[in-house]
């Protein structure tokens, strides 16, 4: 498999990233004090919307299954029919209608529409990976490049709509330090008024930096398009029949491997997706970071990215389930942070968390393609199973993490957060410190004990790569 191929498929990748990045960070603050809509409702939204994304992806899976191979592959189509709708529903996502009764509706509908079109693109883009090449080390070092392309995706994203949405969080007023005796006209004094003319200032900075993340995501896929050519199942036989979807799922929900990655992973990704989801509003509320966390995010996602290369030589050294130690760094320094909110441990915390979101992001996509081997070794004469495995493993996880926001948006509002104001109440800065501290960290060693039981090691991963040669 040439640099190139391996390239232009991680820069496929990376602009699903770039979206995804902007939304985890800044959705849900921008629901809570742009979009001026309760707690309650957000974490439907944010909650509805990850599940719509989650419920499509077996049923993407199954259809995707039945494709038929074209001239451009049987995964390719599916990457570009799903690409223009996709760009069109994340806009309208960060657009700010001018109605106010309709708002929640609004955000609901295409939030749920990015997520369903994503998981279009997500799961025939994911599975490409095993019709790259019959080689282990040419699919891992593909996943490599495709980790380091899209957390790159995720450090641009975050970073190109941090800085262009930063004055709209920013007010003077909420800068200064308050005495101890702080007033309650203080306290509710709004840092954001109630944007209800699309044309503010802060509805249209959020808006540029989805025109901008809009243009990212076109020239990615054409890049994905043009320097990557898909493979026929390499290992499957004119007599073998695809797999019926629903025994599939069947199957893969019974194979020992499969089920520890997913539920280990679950609860990985969950936690990381709370904090990606409440860093934000902990720095703002919280940690009196207000000024900085544009540039926290920027420094947790550099962290990742210049990481990623780092991670891969060791899973290649010392084996994948010993790089998962890896995704444990991020616990002590976090709960730090939440103890001891600092300028310069924040940025330190930053560096730390990033070096573990790098490990949580780049181990689950190149343990994957070992359990897909796996379970291919024990049903020889069964094809089509893929793309069964990656849908249904983008399905738990991403129920897990809407479920996860859902609930930490609707703490929030059953905690009295109230949008706008200069500084919450004591209990919602608790819940955010909660959210950003003791809950990740309870998540992430369930998550990790649960990875202590998965069957597959370095030995086995080599034994079932010489089976599959002898079948090949």
């Amino acid at each position: 498999l040439s640099m190139c191929s391996k390239i232009c498929y991680a820069i496929g990748g990376a602009p699903n990233q770039v979206a995804g990045s902007a939304a985890s960070f800044f959705l849900q603050i921008y629901l809570l004090d742009i979009a001026h809509i309760t707690p309650f409702h957000a974490s439907l939204v944010l909650f509805i919307g990850k599940a719509s994304g989650a419920v499509t992806d077996p049923v993407a899976g199954f259809f995707i299954s039945k494709s038929r191979w074209t001239k451009i592959g049987r995964l390719m189509p599916w990457v570009l029919a799903c690409t223009p709708f996709t760009v069109i529903s994340y806009f309208l996502m960060w657009y700010l209608p001018p109605f106010v009764s309709g708002r929640v509706a609004w955000y609901l509908t295409f939030h749920c529409l990015f997520q369903a079109l994503t998981t279009l693109f997500q799961v025939p883009y994911s599975a490409l990976t095993m019709f790259l090449s019959t080689e282990q080390k040419d699919r891992d070092s593909a996943t490599a490049y495709r980790m380091t392309m899209e957390v790159l995706g995720t450090l641009i994203g975050a970073s190109l709509q941090g800085q262009i949405v930063a004055s709209a969080h920013v007010s003077p007023h909420c800068t200064a330090n308050p005495s101890v005796n702080t007033t309650d006209s203080w306290h509710d004094t709004p840092s954001i008024p109630d944007p209800s003319d699309p044309l503010s200032h802060q509805a249209k900075v959020y808006m540029i930096a989805a025109g901008v993340i809009a243009g990212v995501y076109l020239l990615g896929i054409v890049v994905l398009f043009l320097g990557v050519k898909e493979r026929d199942d390499p290992y499957a036989l004119n007599s073998d029949r695809a797999i019926p979807f629903c025994k599939g799922l069947a199957l893969t929900m019974k194979h020992g491997p499969y089920v520890k990655l997913t539920a280990s992973f679950l609860l990985i990704s969950t936690a990381v997706q709370l904090e990606q989801g409440n860093f934000v509003l902990f720095c703002t509320h919280a940690a009196g970071l207000r000024n900085h966390f544009q540039y926290l995010v920027v420094t947790i996602l550099v962290s990742a990215v210049v990481s990623v290369p780092f991670w891969q030589k060791f899973l290649q050294r010392f084996g994948k389930k010993c790089a998962a130690c890896g995704i444990s760094w991020m616990i002590p320094f976090a709960v730090m942070l939440v103890t001891i909110p600092n300028l310069i441990l924040a940025y330190f915390v930053a560096f730390v968390s990033g070096l573990s979101i790098a490990a949580s992001l780049l181990l689950p996509w190149s343990m994957l393609p070992d359990v897909v081997d796996n379970f291919r070794l024990q049903n020889p004469h069964r094809k089509g199973h893929e793309t069964i495995f990656y849908s249904s493993y983008v399905f738990f996880t991403k129920m897990s993490a809407g479920i996860g926001l859902g609930i930490s948006a609707a703490g929030l509002e059953f905690t009295g957060y109230k949008p706008g104001i200069c500084r919450q109440s004591d209990d919602v800065i608790l819940t955010l410190k909660l959210l950003i501290g003791a809950v990740p960290a309870i998540l992430i060693l369930l998550g990790l004990f649960i990875l202590l039981f998965y069957p597959i090691t370095e030995e086995s991963r080599k034994e079932t790569k010489l089976a599959l040669e002898e079948l090949r």
